[in-house]
């Protein structure tokens, strides 16, 4: 008997507390999280990605650039995005792997083309980066004042890159050999 009056007072509690959808829609509108409204598109992941990466948050850039490739599918734009999220993490050759699908793609995408230059200008590629710059330039007509930038610097430095192998190639000094005469030496 004290079983049963036990378990009918606990069945009237559990009753009276209700369950999740017991709550009145005041209370459950005040306490419920931010939700997507399923009605409305989300913010594009590709431009969430961007802003992220001007940002700094580059991991964060590369799971909205990752979102975006599911939502809208690979194209070059993405992989070029995703290229550009690898490059600021370091990633080298990732980037340039995506960069290069993405020009595979679509030949005259200039984000990408310029950088895949960036890219082979930190791995040390110069030459190939300045074939790269100067591709991205005549895709651009010289409009964009960064790829300027980029392909002068590539130029600069493959211009003091092959002046000063030649250098290190060659040291000469100069030696006194008596009075007035001077012989210049080299080790070869």
């Amino acid at each position: 008997m004290r079983r049963a009056v036990t378990c009918a007072v606990l069945c009237a509690i559990l009753a009276a507390c209700g369950g999740p959808d017991a709550l009145s829609r005041q209370a459950a509108a005040r306490n419920a999280p931010f939700a997507v409204d399923p009605g409305r598109d989300g913010v594009d992941g590709l431009l969430v990605g961007h802003r992220l990466l001007a940002a700094g948050e580059d991991e964060l850039a590369l799971k909205a650039y990752l979102r975006a490739a599911s939502e809208q599918g690979i194209n070059a734009d993405v992989l070029s995005a995703l290229g550009s999220a690898n490059l600021h993490l370091g990633r080298l050759n990732q980037a340039e792997q995506l960069l290069r699908k993405s020009i595979e793609m679509d030949p005259s995408f200039v984000p990408a083309v310029n950088n895949l230059g960036v890219v082979l200008m930190e791995q040390g590629r110069t030459a190939e980066a300045k074939l790269v710059f100067q591709q991205a330039f005549a895709l651009d007509s010289g409009a964009t004042e960064s790829i300027r930038q980029n392909l002068r610097g590539a130029i600069a430095k493959s211009e003091a890159t092959v002046y000063t192998e030649e250098e290190e190639q060659h040291e000469f000094s100069l030696v006194r050999r008596g009075q007035g005469q001077y012989v210049l030496l080299s080790q070869l």
